[in-house]
């Protein structure tokens, strides 16, 4: 067995090239059976396989800076550098990290899950070498899966090319991020640069030009234009970036180790910023991944390496949404669907099929697709935005001040708010109801049940300004009719009347945990507890919170953040309550993730 459990980048370099093909073999068969056992992203790391090995063959990891985007990609980068051992507890309490995690290895530079923010980190990591005479050290950094898709890695190339700072940008071109990526350059370096005859056409062409005679009005500017020329005419890629002041360079097979290593030595001698273009294939190697046609198994739960992932259906909080979006679609011939590059994840996939010119996949471009959104509601649409709540953040501006400020009537359906367990913390999501209710004119639904997800999303598709509905990941909570609630009003879930000594204010799914706790508490400690869903956070329900005053002790719970969040909001609203009727104020205990 060449991958053993001591691998470094320096052992790395000492394996025969003839035998790396075996090594990519293991690395791939460890990879499926580590996901398969604790679940993760396995498509996007079997794609890299190669890559990885000739980035560590050919750089001297720690001390050059290797930067991965997005990083869940980095499987084999965390192989290569020590951390086999680790793999039983991927996504684990206490486990290896699903991404890059500075305080697991000095290997790791950055802690990124968010795409598209590996430029800006080179570009800065890349000056500050320079400001120090680290004249010794290079950052290689690797951007694809989608990552391109997003603005702000434009935003760095411009820079990066206008300093001519001296990065290696690895373009992992899979043409791919969740789903199919969105993105007209990778449609152009995806259809024509991947044409071997169109590469070797190139080549002898330029040689030609190169071996014309300099002669009268021929002069080496003009052969200079005609190589320029001849690019423009083939449309690549190639003139994009170097009209940004990026060299690029090729495409190159990536999973060739061999072309590769030979392409980053070449390219890492350059003093400027460099793109290597290397084509891979997501969820190379593993025959379930290489023809899932939907995210090449991008991400998979627990599963059988014999049999691969099984289909399912969403999980019941998802699979809500999706039979909602269907319904309205057909009701509301004006609503619109929009989503990131997650159009899979979020349950969108049926709206796509039964609608799809209202339909819209904007790729890795949060900002834009907010922004989207307020111009197809200014424009007479309804438009709904389904993302993961952790990625709304990027995208908060656009919310408060091309959304809110306009007072338009867009929907953001927020899946996986608050705590999302072994996704690992940059994609809790528990800065949403702090920061959204803070927009104007908002209202912030946070329902405690399939059934009341349902209610709240027909609703706020009918509001006159804009609204959210947040929802949790995992199974969704089932009840009947009458546990449902209507309108914009807070529902009672338990009265206990007067006397009562606690008031439990459980946002969302919290309710449910509210309601055993109540049982707990009157069982064994005889204290009397009332319990308010109040299915919509902003505003507050006036009749909840008058209700909520009358008890001694109001105790407020929420998967957000506890300083500035709903329930202390709510402990605002119940203390100015008391002060006008000249009470004592209650006892608040306000439950929710500490700053």
């Amino acid at each position: 067995m060449l991958l053993d459990g001591d691998m470094t980048p320096a052992k790395l370099k000492t394996i025969p090239a003839d035998m790396l093909p075996a090594l990519a073999a293991e690395a791939r068969e460890f990879i499926v059976n580590a996901v398969s056992a604790t679940s993760g992203h396995l498509g996007s790391n079997l794609g890299v396989v190669e890559l990885t090995f000739a980035i560590h063959r050919v750089f001297d990891s720690p001390k050059d800076i290797i930067l991965w985007d997005t990083g869940h990609q980095a499987y084999v980068h965390k192989l290569v550098t020590g951390r086999k051992g680790d793999f039983a507890q991927l996504r684990q309490p206490g486990g290896l990290s699903g991404y890059p995690n500075r305080q697991e290895s000095e290997h790791d530079y950055i802690e990124n899950s968010h795409a598209s923010t590996v430029l800006s980190y080179a570009h800065g990591l890349a000056e500050s070498l320079k400001a120090t005479g680290a004249t010794d050290r290079r950052v290689v950094a690797v951007i694809g899966d989608g990552s391109m898709t997003g603005g702000m890695a434009y935003e760095a190339l411009n820079n990066l090319g206008h300093t001519n700072s001296r990065v290696l940008i690895v373009l992992n071109d899979n043409g791919r991020s969740y789903a199919p990526t969105i993105s007209g350059l990778t449609r152009v370096v995806s259809s024509i640069r991947t044409k071997p005859v169109y590469a070797r056409g190139k080549r002898k062409s330029e040689s030609i030009i190169e071996s014309l005679p300099v002669v009268g009005g021929v002069s080496m500017r003009t052969v200079k234009g005609m190589k320029a020329a001849l690019r423009e005419l083939a449309d690549e890629p190639h003139a994009f970036f170097e009209t940004l002041g990026v060299r690029y360079l090729g495409p190159i097979d990536g999973h060739d180790t061999t072309a590769m290593e030979k392409a980053l030595r070449d390219a890492s001698t350059y003093q400027g910023a460099i793109v290597l273009h290397v084509l891979t294939q997501k969820g190379k190697g593993y025959s379930f991944a290489e023809h899932d046609d939907e995210k090449h198994l991008h991400d998979v739960p627990v599963f059988d390496p014999a049999l691969g992932p099984q289909p399912s259906a969403p999980k019941d909080w998802t699979a809500a949404f999706t039979e909602t979006m269907l319904e309205l679609g057909a009701k509301h011939p004006d609503l619109h669907a929009i989503t990131a590059a997650m159009p899979g994840p979020t349950g969108l996939l049926p709206f796509q099929t039964k609608f799809p010119n209202r339909f819209h996949d904007v790729g890795i471009a949060e900002q834009h697709g907010v922004t989207l959104a307020a111009g197809m509601a200014m424009g007479g649409l309804r438009p709904v935005v389904a993302l993961y709540s952790t990625f709304l953040t990027r995208a908060i501006d656009q919310a408060t001040y091309d959304v809110g400020l306009h007072g338009l009537p867009v929907v953001f359906a927020l899946d996986r708010s608050g705590i999302t367990g072994p996704d690992g913390p940059s994609h809790h999501g528990v800065l949403d109801m702090l920061l959204m209710s803070k927009v104007p004119g908002v209202t912030i639904f946070a329902p405690s049940s399939a059934q009341e997800l349902k209610e709240m999303l027909s609703l706020a598709v009918t509001l006159s300004g804009p609204s959210v509905v947040r929802y949790p990941k995992g199974n969704a909570r089932q009840v009947t009719a009458e546990s449902i609630g209507s309108g914009l009003n807070a529902r009672l879930v338990r009265d206990a009347g007067p006397g009562a000594d606690v008031c439990i204010l459980a946002v969302g799914h919290f309710v449910e945990t509210a309601e055993k706790a109540a049982e707990l508490l009157r069982a064994e400690h005889d204290i009397n507890v009332s319990i308010w869903d109040p299915r919509v956070v902003v505003p507050a329900d006036p009749a909840m919170l008058q209700h909520a005053s009358n008890h001694p002790i109001v105790l407020t719970i929420e998967d957000g953040m506890r300083e500035g969040g709903i329930g202390s909001m709510f402990v605002d609203g119940i203390q100015q309550i008391c002060l006008a009727e000249g009470r004592s104020p209650v006892m608040p205990i306000v439950l929710g993730t500490p700053r």
